[in-house]
């Protein structure tokens, strides 16, 4: 998948990288390298949170049957 991510300088010298398209997925790094592989652990750490909380709610639901698919 594809995801536009911003960077942007802090006060503190740090890199802080966000990426919109997922609400409070935010990270940051020393430099724009590291911000970038920290907002990409933060991204696939973000789906899989959201991922979860969507099992959940399968779970609940007696009619529908789960599948997991690849993309």
């Amino acid at each position: 998948m594809i995801f536009h991510v911003t960077l942007e300088e802090a006060e503190d010298g740090w890199i802080v990288a966000e990426c919109p398209a997922l609400p409070g997925c935010v990270s940051q790094g020393k430099d724009e390298k590291e911000a970038i592989e920290n907002i990409k652990e933060a991204i696939t750490a973000w789906l899989w949170a959201e991922d979860q909380k969507a099992v959940a709610a399968l779970s609940e639901q007696k009619r529908q049957k789960p599948l997991m698919v690849t993309v």
